[in-house]
């Protein structure tokens, strides 16, 4: 396999993952990018960043972007490259919006669009690749292919499909705290087991969750109900699941975004959400509301 093009952009999204009980499994694309632009040269790594986590993210071999890039030349057979990458970063880094799986995919997709064959490193392959980034690939995924995305592994293989969803969905709402928290701590708050009867209350949201969003918007209260990983999450994020029950109580399809802390209310509406914030928080001026929109089309490299 050999490099074919040097210059290659890509345009990543945001992601909500989990939506209420799909945990690992059901997630969303959401109209707030990452813009990234490689120059394959003949050595070195240069990064320039500017946007989200532009102080903190590695400017070098480290940078998750250049690590996926990387692997995905390793993937396909192909040489590797000097890089010069600038990336205008819009996602927020530690909220529960997919920003590592963003970077990963974008790195993968930059790695496509500098190969003679393409197909060497296919959707299938990105996705899977992306998974060994991300241990799952909820936000890999609608990342991937836009819209609301259900994935799976089977036997060590990410699978993914797009579904069909209805016009409520596609204006959610965000809630974002100026705080973060690490996936790895979210994760670490989970108990390593859960009732029966918690496995099987789940089991009916998240097949009624697909239902909902596809055919049936009114069901989305009870379609995002969860026994499995929100609540236990709420010594990390105590006012964010305070503000996910109170937003659920007055009637809102809210849930945590990810491993959060960011809040999504699906079919959401600003003039009735407000409110309820600033009666909630502590200080609301810590949070931003933003009405994004649901990105239906999926990532691809543009080359030149």
């Amino acid at each position: 396999m050999r490099i074919q093009h040097t210059h290659v952009s890509v345009r990543v999204p945001a992601t909500s993952a989990n939506l209420g009980p799909g945990f690992d499994t059901l997630g969303l694309a959401l109209e707030l990018c990452d813009d990234l632009e490689l120059e394959a040269t003949t050595g070195g790594v240069e990064v320039l960043a500017e946007g989200e986590g532009a102080e903190t993210v590695p400017a070098g071999e480290e940078h998750l972007v250049v690590r996926a890039l990387r692997r995905g030349l390793d993937h396909a057979g192909a040489p590797q490259v000097g890089v010069r990458l600038r990336t205008v970063n819009r996602i927020p880094h530690g909220r529960g919006l997919g920003s590592s799986a963003a970077a990963t995919v974008a790195g993968l997709l930059l790695a496509r669009g500098l190969l003679s064959e393409p197909g060497a490193l296919d959707d299938a392959d990105v996705l899977q690749l992306a998974c060994e980034f991300e241990g799952h690939p909820d936000n890999a995924a609608p990342a991937l292919l836009g819209g609301v995305v259900l994935s799976w592994m089977n036997a060590g293989r990410a699978r993914a499909v797009p579904l069909a969803h209805a016009p409520a969905v596609l204006d959610p709402l965000v809630l974002l705290p100026s705080s973060t928290l690490s996936t790895d701590r979210a994760r670490g708050l989970l108990p390593s087991e859960v009732p029966h009867a918690d496995a099987v209350f789940n089991a009916s949201r998240a097949g009624l969750l697909v239902h909902a969003l596809s055919a049936d918007p009114e069901l989305l209260m009870e379609a995002t109900e969860d026994r499995l990983h929100q609540d236990h999450r709420a010594p990390g994020m105590p006012q964010s699941v305070e503000l996910m029950r109170v937003l659920r109580q007055e009637g809102h399809a809210a849930v945590i975004s990810g491993a959060g802390p960011s809040v999504l209310v699906l079919a959401g509406r600003r003039a009735e959400v407000a409110p309820l914030v600033r009666r909630v928080v502590a200080d609301p001026a810590t949070w931003r509301i933003a009405q994004v929109a649901l990105r239906e089309s999926g990532s691809a490299p543009v080359v030149g």
